[in-house]
């Protein structure tokens, strides 16, 4: 009986069972790494909630924001004016929430910002110029 064919096949599965567990190791080698990764950010995280959590009680209490009307743009507008130096028009709000400058959008954000005079949360200095309410 010739039992070179089966020893030959028993190479090739052995071939390909060192490869199949090379790639595994390879692998879980990644794997181990990527999960240190993770561990370590999920370490920072703690930490920084610890932190801020620590903090909260020193940081002065916030007064209590206006009732805005219900229209994505309200919050969105402010945060155009926390951030502004000096006085802004209609048509710098526009551009600053990436609006197109059509008319109707500029008379829109306007509409919007005469609102929030009202509300007590902007002043009109100006004709058309508006700043936070100090």
């Amino acid at each position: 009986m010739n039992i070179e064919p089966l020893l030959e096949a028993l190479d090739i599965q052995e071939d390909a069972a060192r490869a199949l567990a090379e790639d595994l190791r390879t692998q879980i080698a990644e794997l181990h790494g990527r999960l240190r990764e993770a561990e370590t950010h999920l370490e920072r995280l703690a930490i920084t909630r610890k932190t801020v959590t620590g903090l909260a009680d020193r940081l002065p209490a916030q007064t209590s924001s206006p009732d805005l009307p219900e229209h994505p743009d309200y919050p969105r507008i402010l945060a155009v004016f926390h951030e502004a130096t000096g006085l802004l028009r209609a048509r710098d709000v526009c551009e600053a929430l990436d609006h197109e400058l059509l008319p109707k959008n500029i008379e829109g954000i306007r509409a919007k910002l005469k609102r929030l005079v009202k509300l007590d949360v902007l002043t009109e200095v100006d004709a058309g110029s508006f700043t936070r309410k100090q």
